[in-house]
C-alpha cells in the first residue's frame, strides 16, 4: 500500500508538473522576436487581407489563453497540430524522425552504461596506475562538449579513416547502426566520463564501510565482496544520476544529429525553432520534458529495491 500510495503521489506531481511545463512551453516561443507569419510570407510584402487569412488559419489572433486552451486539449487527444514550416502534420513528422533519434539515445545509452560502469569499477578496486589513468580518461572525457567530440570523430574516422560514414542515420537497423556509430560516441562520451567518476566515488565510499571490513574478515571471496557489499551499495548512487543522463542525452542530440545531419528529432527541433514552426517546437519539448519525468519517476521507484536503505520518495542513503 505505501508503494501504491507514493506512485499516486508521485504521479499526481508529474501531471501537475507536466502542465505546468506545458504553459512554458507553449508560451516561450511567443517571447521571441519575430511571428510564423513572417517566415511563411518568406521577406515578401502582403496585403493585409493575406496576413489576416495566415493569422486566422493558424489562429495566432485569438488571445493568448484560448490558443493555449485548444492547443492542451488537442494534445491531450494526442494531436500535436499541424508544422507551419512543412505543412504536414507535427504527429507524422515526430513518427518519421523518431526511429532514428530513440536508435541513437540507446546506443549512447548502452555505452554509457557499460563503459561507466566498467570504468569506475575497475578504477576503485584497481587502484593505483590504473585508476590514475582512467581518472585522466574521464577528466578529458568530462572536459570535451558533445559537439567538439563530434567534429573530432568525423574528422578522423570518418573525412580521414574513412571507417565509418560522415553524415545520415543509414536504411535498415544494420545500416543504421553503422551510422549511428559515430554520433553516439559523441554523444556518450561526455556522459561515460561522469558516469565512471560516480561510480569510482561511490564504491571507493563503500569500500571504506565497516560492513565490508566485516565481510573480509570472514572470510568472504574479495569477487563477492565487491559485487555484493560495495557495488550493490553504491548503485543507488549511481541511479540518481539517471534522470540527468536521459535529459544529457537527449539535449545533446540536437547538436550531435545537426553535425552528422541525421535528420531526427533533435535536428528538426533546431530547424523548427529557427523557422519559428511553433506547433513541432512545442511538440518536441513537451516530450523531452514527459520523458525526464518519467525517467526520474522510474528512478525513484527502482532505488529502494536496489537499496534497502532508501525508503520511497527519498533518494539519500539513511546512516
Amino acid at each position: 500500500m505505501n508503494f501504491l500510495r507514493f506512485a499516486a503521489r508521485r504521479l499526481g506531481e508529474m501531471a501537475a508538473t507536466l502542465l505546468a511545463a506545458s504553459f512554458v512551453v507553449f508560451g516561450a516561443m511567443y517571447l521571441a522576436p519575430g511571428s510564423p507569419a513572417s517566415f511563411l510570407l518568406a521577406g515578401r510584402s502582403a496585403s493585409p487581407e493575406a496576413l489576416e487569412a495566415i493569422n486566422a488559419q493558424y489562429h495566432l489572433n485569438d488571445p493568448f489563453l484560448v490558443r493555449y486552451g485548444r492547443w492542451l486539449g488537442d494534445v491531450v487527444q494526442g494531436d500535436f497540430g499541424r508544422s507551419i514550416t512543412y505543412r504536414t502534420d507535427v504527429s507524422r513528422l515526430l513518427s518519421d524522425r523518431l526511429p532514428s533519434t530513440l536508435m541513437l539515445v540507446a546506443m549512447a545509452l548502452v555505452a554509457v552504461v557499460v563503459a561507466g560502469l566498467l570504468l569506475g569499477w575497475i578504477g576503485s578496486v584497481k587502484g593505483g596506475a590504473t585508476d590514475s589513468a582512467i581518472l585522466v580518461t574521464t577528466t578529458f572525457a568530462v572536459g570535451t562538449p558533445s559537439f567538439v567530440a563530434a567534429v573530432m570523430l568525423q574528422g578522423l574516422f570518418a573525412v580521414k579513416l574513412g571507417w565509418f560514414p560522415s553524415s545520415g542515420a543509414g536504411d535498415g537497423f544494420g545500416d543504421m547502426i553503422w551510422h549511428l556509430t559515430l554520433p553516439a560516441v559523441a554523444l556518450a562520451l561526455y556522459l561515460i566520463g561522469m558516469l565512471a567518476r560516480v561510480t569510482r566515488s561511490a564504491m571507493l565510499e563503500a569500500l571504506d564501510s565497516e560492513h565490508v571490513t566485516v565481510a573480509r574478515s570472514r572470510g568472504v571471496p574479495e569477487h563477492q565482496v565487491i559485487r555484493r557489499h560495495v557495488f550493490r551499495n553504491a548503485l543507488g548512487t549511481v541511479l540518481t544520476t539517471g534522470g540527468l543522463i536521459v535529459s544529457t542525452l537527449l539535449v545533446c542530440t540536437i547538436l550531435v544529429e545537426t553535425a552528422f545531419s541525421i535528420g531526427g528529432i533533435g535536428q528538426l527541433l533546431e530547424l523548427s525553432t529557427t523557422t519559428k514552426d511553433f506547433p513541432t517546437v512545442q511538440a518536441i519539448s513537451l516530450i523531452i520534458v514527459a520523458l525526464f519525468m518519467i525517467v526520474n519517476l522510474i528512478v525513484d521507484l527502482i532505488l529502494p529495491l536496489v537499496d534497502p536503505r532508501i525508503t520511497l520518495g527519498s533518494r539519500r542513503s539513511s546512516a
